[in-house]
C-alpha cells in the first residue's frame, strides 16, 4: 500500500498521507489508487472537481441531497486551506459535530469526507488551488447547505473578513437543515 491514514474523532472522516518518493529531481506521489483506497474501505470516485480561490475566501458549507449524495476526497494542490467536515448525518451520535484539518501543498495530505457531511474550507495562503474527487455527480437540483458562520457550529475558519458567495451567506442554520442521510 502507498499510503497511510488514520481516522480522526468523526471516525468516518480520514485523514490520509500518500507516499512520497524523493530523488534528485524532485518527488512523485501516488495520490489516488484506487486499490490503496478500496483496501482501507473508501467507494470509487465518479467525478474530479478543481477550483482556485484567493486569501479569505470560504467555501461552503456544501451537502448534495440523496440519491445524489457525495463523498469527497480533497486535497492542494498548491497553497493551504483549513478544511471542514460537519456531521449532518439523521439519527448520528455525532450529529452537529465537525472536523477541521489543515490541508496544504507542503503537508500534502488528502481527506475524505464521506456522504452525509456538509462539507467547506477557508484559504489560508494568497491563493490555494484546491482538488477533490466525489463519488457522486454534481446535480444542481439536489444541492443544500449549512451556514458557514452558524453559532451552534462556532466553526473558527482563521479567516478575517471572509469572501463567500451569496449563496453560502444564504444556507441555513443546522437546526432548521433538512436530514437527507441516515447512519
Amino acid at each position: 500500500m502507498t499510503l497511510d491514514y488514520k481516522r480522526l474523532k468523526i471516525p468516518e472522516l480520514i485523514l490520509i498521507q500518500s507516499k512520497i518518493f524523493h530523488d534528485e529531481r524532485g518527488f512523485l506521489m501516488e495520490r489516488y489508487k484506487q486499490s490503496d483506497f478500496e483496501e482501507i474501505g473508501l467507494p470509487p470516485f465518479v467525478q474530479d472537481n478543481y477550483s482556485v480561490s484567493k486569501k479569505g475566501v470560504i467555501r461552503g458549507l456544501h451537502i448534495q441531497r440523496e440519491p445524489f449524495a457525495q463523498g469527497k476526497l480533497v486535497f492542494v494542490v498548491a497553497g493551504k486551506v483549513w478544511d471542514v467536515a460537519v456531521d449532518v448525518r439523521k439519527g448520528s451520535s455525532t450529529f452537529g459535530q465537525w472536523q477541521g484539518v489543515e490541508l496544504s501543498d507542503e503537508n500534502n495530505l488528502s481527506f475524505y469526507i464521506p456522504p452525509g457531511f456538509a462539507h467547506g474550507f477557508s484559504v489560508l495562503s494568497p491563493k490555494a488551488s484546491f482538488f477533490y474527487k466525489c463519488t457522486a455527480e454534481y446535480s444542481p437540483e439536489h444541492e443544500y447547505g449549512v451556514r458557514f458562520d452558524d453559532p451552534d457550529l462556532a466553526i473558527d475558519w482563521k479567516v478575517v473578513d471572509p469572501i463567500l458567495s451569496t449563496k453560502d451567506m444564504e444556507w441555513p442554520k443546522i437546526k432548521s437543515i433538512e436530514l437527507f442521510t441516515r447512519v
